[in-house]
């Protein structure tokens, strides 16, 4: 369904329920459809789960601005005073900067996938030795996006990713914060980091990066995966982010 938001339509989905609310936040190249592993699982584990199409996405209207602020606004248009949150890829720039924005409002924080939004010249210099341009945004998405033993033992779900994906041109994450490592160190929120053995964008050195940087953090490494973790496995994923909420 549609809300009225700052100016512009979102388009939200809410299981409802009485559920501890769970908001997941989409990768770059995605929308809520892209959930589709996820929202049946958590829902049934419990949990009130909010997907959204951030702006620019999917069927939420175009718009400029902060990402965080729509959440804001979303989850006030709920009345949701504290959730936990989970971001993947581009969806995991924004959750850590909710998270520095806004910590009371987060029982916990799952970051999946993601190059973090780091601003510090050395971390911005390693990421462009990981994905040298012009090169690397040469490939296609899904070779970008989805690892090699998943396009060679999958290519159903392959195409399924493809049709799912955003084809059109995608907004850049605007960040209230310029977000650093000694930012992040100032989290002190329940965290949970993700990333595929085989991520491009985020591969286990880099993800190790983090954990060393935040407090309180969790870090884990999902086996044959590329950078979708929660689409190439679904079922370790989901695993993986429950065993961790519920402790939290």
């Amino acid at each position: 369904m549609h809300a009225q938001l700052g100016g512009g339509k979102i388009w939200f989905e809410d299981t409802g329920g009485t559920g501890v609310p769970l908001v997941l936040l989409h990768a770059g190249t995605g929308t809520t459809k892209m959930w589709l592993h996820q929202v049946p699982a958590f829902s049934e584990a419990g949990y009130r789960v909010i997907t959204y199409d951030r702006r620019g996405h999917g069927r939420s209207g175009a718009g400029n601005g902060f990402a965080v602020d729509d959440l804001v606004l979303l989850l006030d248009e709920l009345k949701l005073k504290k959730i936990h949150l989970l971001g993947t890829a581009a969806g995991g720039i924004v959750a850590f900067d909710f998270a520095l924005s806004h910590p009371a409002r987060l029982r916990s924080l799952v970051v999946a996938n993601s190059i973090g939004g780091v601003q510090d010249p050395d971390y911005v210099e390693l990421q462009a030795r990981l994905r040298p341009k012009p090169q690397f945004d040469a490939l296609p998405a899904e070779v970008r996006e989805l690892g090699p033993s998943y396009r060679a033992a999958n290519p159903q779900g392959v195409r399924q990713w493809i049709e799912l994906e955003n084809a059109g041109p995608l907004p850049k994450v605007q960040t209230r914060n310029r977000i650093t490592f000694s930012l992040l160190q100032t989290l002190k929120i329940p965290t949970l980091l993700l990333t595929g053995d085989a991520d491009l964008y985020t591969p286990p050195a880099v993800l190790a990066l983090f954990k060393k940087h935040i407090r309180h953090a969790d870090a884990r490494v999902v086996a044959s995966c590329g950078h979708s973790a929660y689409w190439e496995q679904p079922e370790t994923f989901n695993r993986e982010v429950l065993d961790f909420l519920q402790k939290h």
